[in-house]
């Protein structure tokens, strides 16, 4: 192989000098939610065995899932639930070849963070 004198430059100029978009920030965070919402799951279903396994275990998993911790897992995957399918429904649009603009994508974003606010709002209070 060739020996590429590189001298002090760095390996990847770019990162220090890369400003983060919105468009690529909510695409990272519809990625966070997904895993997130399988440790949620796997919450959900643990409380689901430990109901058919006994009284003892669901009272184990009902305390949790009642405590303040459990309450903010399931209010984040709450918004999480709607964060992730508004990003499919933007990944959906710009797959047929629409808003793919940067201002429109930009706008495509915004509307995609207000709305996931605004639905988990409405769901906590209606449920």
């Amino acid at each position: 192989m060739a020996d590429v004198n590189r001298g002090n430059r760095p390996l990847s100029p770019h990162l220090t000098i890369y400003r983060p978009q919105l468009t690529s920030i909510t695409s990272i965070f519809v990625r966070i939610t997904g895993n997130a919402l399988l440790v949620a799951a796997l919450m959900i279903v643990w409380w689901f065995v430990a109901a058919a396994a006994g009284p003892d275990a669901f009272v184990t998993a009902d305390g949790f899932m009642r405590s303040w911790f459990g309450d903010l897992v399931l209010f984040l995957s709450t918004w999480a639930v709607w964060y992730h399918m508004f990003g499919g429904i933007r990944h959906l649009i710009w797959d047929m070849g629409y808003m793919l603009d940067v201002d429109k994508s930009e706008t495509a974003g915004l509307v995609m963070i207000i709305a996931s606010v605004l639905m988990t709002v409405l769901t906590v209070i209606v449920v």
